[in-house]
């Protein structure tokens, strides 16, 4: 017999508890409840659940506190957040403390069982990634290049949901590499070997959609002059990825909602109904949750594919990864194009490192091949880079500093070479005089923050620590500060 999983319920309020555990009590969870914060930490202190929904306003404090006092001790439970109407925008801060999910009252118990559910999926997951363990951080994984730690993340996670036939809904701006993403999940699983099939839900006509996925019977419209396969039947017993399925007309998102159900269709003019065995993983740069609350993505659909959320982290967000990326893209292009370029001088590393890439490695892609096309020689130099980045020049002083040790520079490899170009922006900080060790550490960090625009991944980065240790940090210093 299986065990059920625990789930600790924070809700003041006697009747509304009753109504949730109702709502609960064919679910695979046990239910414990509380009716205070005190009463949540003494049961987190004792026993932590896999799952937690908590109520914001709570008797003796606010759900906020609780979540604050979990963020300190990196507890594995997954929250989901109780709000009503008008702390909606509250609850959405909370995701920032790392918040599964939040449910807005009131709401029927099929919203909430399908929550728990998908909580309950979520925490088996990351116990497998948290169980896996790497001996050495991977530099590339199927197609991606990097080996920051949100990248470590990304990996981690399609190891542990690749083996699985549970929908993944892939996440992250434009040019972050979603279909990458998916194609390492297909590589990755049982279905390798098997028909991987990319659809870009935002590039296919609104009126032929139907048919690119389902196929159609010759005659079902004007120009139908053959019977011919979709989408649905070219990945039987392979992968089916739908990229930007938030383009795709709320009419379509009914039948496609049936065939993941079922695995069930028909071609767009046939009769007969056909069955396939497909994994379904999709993808969008827009916000999923926010396309549901303003009506142009069915609430049904988007909780039968949100099973497993991966977001893939911008380029400005993944530190050395980017220029590690931008070498391997310069020898590929520079061999394409018959060029001799083998590196970047250190003034270019530079302003590539400053630059946010909005566009991501799409971006960047484009910006090493307009350079191997319109120039060539030994290195790319600052003046070669095309706009926008010709507007981000570094000032005399800051290339001064690199032009003093260009002939090291010169001679490393691209990881190596940006190490070397945030090192020269360190040493010409001022020398800290003695003090007590953890002011000193402070004011590192700090530097480090504020060279990094504030971004503290990035700072994180250059530190060689991971962003929570930051965090930590700035928790402490407030509370030595306090005490002196």
């Amino acid at each position: 017999m299986t065990s059920k999983a625990s789930l600790l319920l924070v809700e003041d309020s006697d009747s509304l508890a009753a109504i949730y555990e109702a709502y609960l009590v064919n679910e695979s969870v046990t239910v414990e409840r509380v009716s205070t914060g005190e009463a949540a930490i003494r049961q987190l202190m004792k026993t932590p659940p896999m799952v937690m929904l908590l109520d914001l306003k709570l008797p003796d404090m606010s759900g906020m506190d609780v979540l604050q006092w979990m963020s300190t001790q990196h507890l594995n439970t997954l929250v989901i957040i109780i709000t009503a109407h008008g702390s909606v925008d509250v609850a959405v801060d909370s995701m920032r403390l790392g918040v599964f999910d939040f449910l807005e009252k009131p709401f029927d118990a099929g919203r909430l069982q399908v929550t728990v559910k998908n909580a309950l999926r979520m925490n088996n997951l990351q116990s497998l990634v948290d169980d896996y363990q790497a001996d050495v951080e991977r530099t590339s994984y199927h197609g991606f290049i990097g080996s920051s730690l949100p990248m470590q993340q990304v990996y981690k996670m399609i190891d542990a949901v690749a083996p699985s036939k549970a929908t993944v809904f892939i996440t992250g701006e434009s040019g972050t590499g979603k279909e990458v993403c998916a194609e390492a999940i297909h590589k990755q699983g049982p279905r390798v070997g098997k028909p991987f099939i990319a659809l870009n839900c935002g590039a296919i006509p609104k009126d032929l959609m139907e048919s690119e996925i389902f196929g159609h019977v010759k005659g079902a419209f004007t120009g139908a002059n053959t019977d011919r396969k979709g989408a649905a039947a070219q990945a039987d017993s392979g992968t089916l990825f739908l990229d930007e399925i938030g383009e795709m007309d709320l009419d379509l998102q009914t039948k496609l909602l049936r065939f993941v159900q079922t695995g069930r269709y028909q071609k767009v003019g046939g009769s007969k109904e056909e069955k396939v065995d497909v994994r379904f993983l999709c993808a969008t740069n827009r916000d999923p949750w926010k396309e549901v609350q303003e009506g142009r993505f069915r609430e049904d659909l988007y909780y039968r594919l949100f099973v497993v959320p991966i977001h893939l982290p911008p380029l400005r967000d993944r530190g050395r990864d980017m220029l590690s990326i931008a070498s391997s893209l310069l020898r590929h292009y520079s061999k394409e194009e018959g060029k001799q370029f083998k590196r970047f001088s250190a003034a270019t590393a530079a302003v590539l490192a400053s630059y946010d890439w909005p566009g991501n490695v799409r971006e960047l892609q484009n910006v090493i091949r307009n350079i191997c096309v319109l120039h060539d020689g030994d290195e790319v130099i600052a003046n070669q880079l095309p706009a926008p980045l010709n507007k981000q020049m570094p000032d005399e002083s800051f290339e001064l500093e690199l032009t003093e040790n260009d002939s090291e520079v010169h001679e490393k490899s691209a990881p190596e070479h940006f190490e070397a170009v945030e090192m020269s922006v360190v040493e010409t900080e001022e020398v800290v005089p003695l003090q007590p060790l953890w002011i000193t550490e402070k004011q590192a960090i700090e530097r480090a923050i504020e060279h990094c625009g504030g971004n503290i991944p990035k700072a994180a980065e250059l530190l060689e620590v991971s962003p929570s240790t930051i965090y930590r940090k700035k928790q402490s210093w407030e509370e030595q500060e306090l005490s002196s």
